[in-house]
């Protein structure tokens, strides 16, 4: 079902919604959080379509915020998706004018009480998230360095103003690799002395992979530059040899070590419905992160 409302309220959208949900037997019953997205109108289709499908793990109220013509008068558009193929209700709130500046005033009534919100920034996002009004609103802010200009500029913005709660999906796009790299480390090896981390360049989650094992090993890790795609490879020099992890094509891993034969693992890049649902997963504060975009920082990466 696809209800579009024209220079309408909030009280006329949530007025809509409850009708929907009552036309289609409740499909609001067990929806787990609300999801808003700040976006713009080149990136609401993929970010949509992500969080529908996120949505299938996790059902969930969406609603995107798209702020259009500044200049205009203030006025609220409002196109309501609910049904086969939506999980849960998802709202794309186009507001004009003055109106954009307050969209957390447009929003916090659409939300479902007693509900944990999440924000999600597909474009970058703010170099704040906690202090952004919309990001006010939620337990977790997502944003997403990758997609600055100056991604490393963008992490140690971050850094600068992080509170728990906030994470980046150059973060989570790591976390098969963070894995990938403990179990390596659980077999028997010698002392590593250091180490590098290669990358296509402007590669935020390589950059945040070797400050965190810097800091989880007490030794550096450089981070070299790779025509991609993605992280290529991680090597860490011990006092036995070096152990590589190579991925070239951006779905399986070469692991070699000293005196040992190669042994391939799987390891494919994810989209960003997979990275997603993995935030999604979780709603308390990634201290990890934390520590690891504070010693970016200090670093001076």
């Amino acid at each position: 079902m696809m209800i579009d409302l024209t220079d309408t309220t909030t009280r006329a959208i949530h007025d809509a919604l409850t009708r929907a949900r009552d036309q289609m037997g409740g499909p609001t019953t067990g929806m787990v959080l609300n999801l808003i997205i700040m976006t713009d109108e080149s990136a609401q289709y993929d970010a949509v379509r992500a969080a529908t499908q996120a949505g299938r793990e996790h059902p969930c109220r969406v609603l995107g915020v798209i702020a259009r013509d500044p200049e205009s008068p203030s006025r609220l558009d409002a196109e309501i998706r609910t049904g086969e193929g939506a999980p849960g209700q998802t709202v794309l709130l186009r507001t004009y004018g003055p109106m954009g500046m307050h969209a957390d005033s447009v929003v916090m009534p659409l939300l479902v009480p007693d509900t944990p919100v999440v924000t999600w920034w597909p474009r970058g996002g703010p170099s704040a998230p906690s202090y952004d009004p919309l990001g006010q609103l939620a337990q977790r802010r997502v944003t997403d360095a990758a997609t600055a200009p100056e991604p490393a500029e963008a992490l140690a913005a971050l850094a600068a103003d992080y509170r728990p709660g906030d994470t980046d999906l150059s973060w989570t796009r790591a976390t098969t690799w963070r894995s990938l790299l403990a179990a390596t480390l659980d077999q028997p090896h010698g002392q590593v002395i250091g180490g590098s981390v290669s990358a296509e360049p402007r590669n935020p989650s390589a950059d945040l992979i070797a400050a965190w094992l810097s800091g989880k090993l007490g030794a550096p890790f450089r981070r070299d530059v790779s025509g991609g795609p993605g992280i290529t490879e991680v090597r860490f020099a011990t006092t036995d040899g070096d152990i590589t992890i190579t991925r070239p094509d951006g779905r399986t891993a070469t692991l070699s070590r000293p005196d040992q034969g190669e042994r391939r693992v799987a390891l494919h890049r994810r989209d960003s419905a997979e990275l997603l649902a993995e935030e999604l997963r979780r709603l308390d504060p990634d201290d990890v992160y934390g520590e690891t975009l504070s010693r970016f920082a200090a670093a001076g990466r």
